[in-house]
């Protein structure tokens, strides 16, 4: 196994966590903005996601070329939601229509909560396999030592 190798399980683990940190952010604006009726492209707030890939790393084999493995995940893509937004009867508000409806943004509390709590778990899980891979590493050198 090349030396590159040995810390591959370190790096699929960070490249995981970082991703489900940027996830985590995007759902935090989505609950900020969960009332805002006027984003910077005029209309009310669309709720975004993110959209994540996995990284293939090559790795020379010879000469059959280069064999794919895995090398993490990354964050690709911010997209919006394009769902139908809701419109609440408020004739009083400012960016009402004519006929007193306003479009509101599409983010539901309840459904940002639960990608909150599952993109808490991926990062837990992340982080729980790191310090699994860094105690076997402690432990392989307490062995090599002794």
């Amino acid at each position: 196994m090349p030396f590159s190798n040995l810390f591959a399980a370190s790096r699929i683990s960070g490249s995981g966590m970082s991703a489900e940190r940027l996830r985590m952010e995007v759902i935090a604006n989505n609950i900020a903005n969960a009332n805002s009726t006027k984003s910077a492209n005029g209309g009310p707030y669309r709720r975004q996601d993110v959209v994540f890939a996995e990284v293939l790393a090559e790795q020379a084999a010879g000469a059959k070329g280069g064999v794919q493995s895995l090398g993490g995940v990354k964050a690709v893509e911010l997209v919006e939601d394009q769902s139908q937004l809701p419109r609440v009867f408020m004739p009083a508000h400012p960016d009402a229509d004519a006929q007193g409806y306003v479009s509101m943004p599409n983010v539901h509390l309840p459904i940002e909560m639960v990608n909150l709590i599952t993109a808490t778990r991926a990062y837990e899980a992340n982080l729980k396999a790191a310090q699994a891979f860094r105690q076997m590493n402690e432990q392989a050198l307490t062995l090599l030592r002794g």
